[in-house]
C-alpha cells in the first residue's frame, strides 16, 4: 500500500475472519548506494531551485531515484510533511518576501504560490502567520521588524527510531487471490472483508491454508479520503470462478521484506514509518513498484488486542 497506514477501528477488527493459522533507479549496491536521506536532500535542493516550475510527483521521484509509488512515504518519513504541503509551505514563505518588499498584486503572488484563488491563499496565509496578506503587507510598509509570526510550529519529522523490529527477507511464490475493492476511508474496509467471507464460505474456499490480507493502494495524506483504494483479499488454491463484485488477482512473487507487528492495528502506522524511514535506509534495498500488503495472522474476534499479529510485506527490487 502506498500510504502512512491509517488507523483501523474496532469495527474493522471484528470483521476479519481467518481461514487458518531525469534519473534511472539505482540497482542494489550495499556499499555504494547513497542513503535515502541523501536522495531526499537532492529533491529538497531541486525544489528550492525550481520553486516556480511545475513540480510533478514523477519528476521528483525520478530525481530521488525512487518509484513514484513509494516516494510519498519516503518523503514524509524524512521531512514530516507530504510533498504537496512542503512545496506549498515554501511557496507561502517566499510570498512573505514578495508581500513585504514588492508591490506585486496579491492575487499574482497567490497564483505564484500555487493557489487557484486569492481567497484560498489568504486562508492559508492567515493560518500560518495569524493575519491576512493585506494586513501583513501594511505592517511591513510601516517598518515593523517584528510584523509577522508563525501561528503553527514548524513541521518536524515523525519519530522513526523508537522501534526495534526484526525484519526478515523472504522469497515467496505468486499467490492467486480473490478480492473485493473498497473505495473510501480505510477504516471502513471491514464491510468488504465480511462480504468476501460470506461469498467464499458457501463455495468452500475458506480452509486451513486460506490467508487474509489487506492491500492499501493510496496514501491517505495525499489522496482524498473518499477516493482511497483498498482491497480485502483472500488467498485461494488454483483458479477460482468469480462473479459479481468479487475479482480474481495475484500477489506477485519475489523477494519481500517482512516485519511482524504485535498489538493493535492502530499502531501499524508507527511500523510503516520505521520501515520506510529507517530500515530501508540502513538496508540499502529499494522497494519494488508494487503495493505493500498486510497479512492478518490471528483472529481479532478471539485474540486480545495486544496479542494481534500483523505481517507487513514490502516487495524489494
Amino acid at each position: 500500500m502506498v500510504k502512512l497506514h491509517s488507523d483501523k477501528n474496532s469495527d474493522f477488527a471484528k470483521t476479519i475472519k481467518l481461514g487458518g493459522s531525469q534519473h534511472t533507479n539505482l540497482p542494489y549496491m550495499p556499499n555504494s548506494h547513497p542513503t535515502y536521506r541523501q536522495c531526499i536532500l537532492r529533491v529538497l535542493l531541486y525544489i528550492e531551485e525550481h520553486l516556480d516550475s511545475d513540480l510533478t510527483l514523477e519528476q521528483l521521484a525520478g530525481i530521488a531515484c525512487f518509484s513514484p509509488f513509494h516516494f510519498h512515504r519516503m518523503f514524509a518519513a524524512h521531512t514530516g510533511e507530504t510533498l504537496h504541503k512542503y512545496i506549498r509551505r515554501l511557496r507561502i514563505e517566499r510570498a512573505v518576501g514578495r508581500l513585504a518588499y514588492s508591490d506585486t498584486p496579491i492575487v499574482h503572488i497567490a497564483l505564484e504560490a500555487g493557489f487557484e484563488t486569492h481567497g484560498a491563499f489568504s486562508r492559508a496565509f492567515r493560518k500560518t502567520y495569524g493575519m491576512s496578506p493585506t494586513d501583513f503587507r501594511q505592517k511591513a510598509c510601516e517598518g515593523d521588524p517584528f510584523f509577522f509570526y508563525q501561528s503553527e510550529p514548524p513541521p518536524q519529522p515523525r519519530p522513526i527510531g523508537t522501534l526495534n523490529m526484526k525484519v526478515r527477507i523472504e522469497k515467496i511464490e505468486p499467490k492467486p487471490t480473490v478480492f473485493l475493492r473498497h473505495t473510501g476511508p480505510y477504516t471502513q474496509i471491514g464491510k468488504k472483508f465480511q462480504e468476501l467471507q460470506c461469498w467464499a464460505a458457501p463455495r468452500g474456499i475458506l480452509g486451513p491454508h486460506t490467508q487474509v490480507m489487506g492491500i492499501y493502494h493510496d496514501n491517505p495524506e495525499v489522496t482524498p479520503e473518499d477516493k482511497l483504494r483498498s482491497d480485502a483479499v483472500l488467498t485461494v488454491q488454483g483458479s477460482i470462478e468469480v462473479d459479481g463484485d468479487v475479482q480474481s488477482g495475484k500477489i506477485p512473487g519475489g523477494e519481500y521484506a517482512v516485519a511482524t507487528h504485535q498489538g493493535p492495528y492502530a499502531k501499524l502506522a508507527e511500523c510503516y514509518r520505521w520501515l520506510y524511514g529507517k530500515w530501508l535506509d540502513q538496508s540499502g534495498r529499494l522497494p519494488a513498484d508494487s503495493p505493500c500488503f498486510e497479512r492478518y495472522v490471528n483472529d481479532p474476534t478471539t485474540t486480545p488486542e495486544d496479542e494481534l499479529l500483523t505481517e507487513i510485506y514490502i516487495q524489494l527490487k
